[in-house]
């Protein structure tokens, strides 16, 4: 391997994470930290989707997925705090890649989406990416001694996941694929019961890596109760929103020059 591996990174990570295509990082997040980020959700208004709560979005991908708040990294320091968390930040720097190439041009790292995710019961996810597609936003890619991926996820549980509902599921190993799963139209709202996939449960506070290639949805919840998650999504810096949205000039003001680098790597050109 030609570039420096940061000693929190060990050889098992990077065998797993290219042979399954994520890592599940056991107590990501302590006790404290999920109870401080599950206050503040618990502390925002009821948002239906298309309403804003100061700069958080309320947003739905389709109709069974659950409610999402987009841009949730401005609902304070607790959310602010996962831009550049020591449990996965240099795990995500090294997949992500480029370090002394262009891509570093505007610094290692871009996140292009951000939110947490409620999940009541009757709600899931359907089967999507995979090696087969080729989308060049998330490609998985090792080349010349080094990984150069387009979107690595962390997917961090704030509330028990076991059987029921509706964890997280993906079929190990599919952002290698050439070909899409044959069974993927029959989970187009969820994912249980398609085979090879593989349902990861979890304790609030362990978290996912994952590479976007890889084939992923969830299970359909039907235990009473809310799942929640968050999702930050990192890329190279030279990367740009997924939905449109800009960070906030309060939110770049309190960042540290690190995690306001990450959340605006290229600055505005004034005339």
């Amino acid at each position: 391997m030609s570039v420096s591996v940061h000693p929190s990174i060990t050889e098992l990570d990077i065998y797993l994470f290219d042979l399954r295509g994520y890592l599940l990082l056991k107590g990501a997040l302590d006790e404290a930290e999920v109870d401080a980020l599950n206050a503040v959700l618990d502390a925002l208004p009821a948002l239906l989707p298309g309403q804003w709560h100061g700069n958080v979005h309320a947003h739905r991908y389709g109709t069974s997925d659950g409610l999402n708040l987009q841009q949730i990294y401005e609902a304070g320091e607790s959310f602010e705090r996962l831009i550049d968390h020591p449990s996965w930040f240099e795990h995500v720097k090294f997949f992500v890649g480029g370090e002394g190439t262009f891509d570093w041009h505007h610094g290692p790292l871009f996140i292009d989406e951000n939110f947490a995710n409620f999940r009541e019961p009757g709600g899931g996810i359907g089967l999507h990416s995979g090696g087969d597609t080729g989308t060049k936003r998330n490609q998985f890619r090792y080349l010349n001694g080094r990984f150069q991926c387009g979107q690595i996820n962390i997917l961090i549980a704030l509330t028990d996941i076991g059987p029921g509902d509706g964890g997280t599921m993906i079929v190990p190993c599919s952002h290698k694929s050439n070909f899409a799963h044959p069974h993927a139209g029959l989970a187009r709202e969820a994912v249980d019961g398609i085979e090879a996939a593989t349902e990861i449960y979890m304790h609030k506070g362990d978290a996912i890596l994952f590479t976007d290639t890889l084939s992923h949805g969830s299970a359909r919840r039907v235990n009473p109760g809310v799942r929640r998650i968050v999702v930050y999504r990192y890329g190279p810096s030279w990367g740009n929103f997924r939905h449109g949205y800009e960070p906030s000039p309060e939110l770049l003001e309190r960042l540290t020059p690190q995690r306001r680098q990450i959340v605006q790597p290229q600055k505005r050109i004034e005339r």
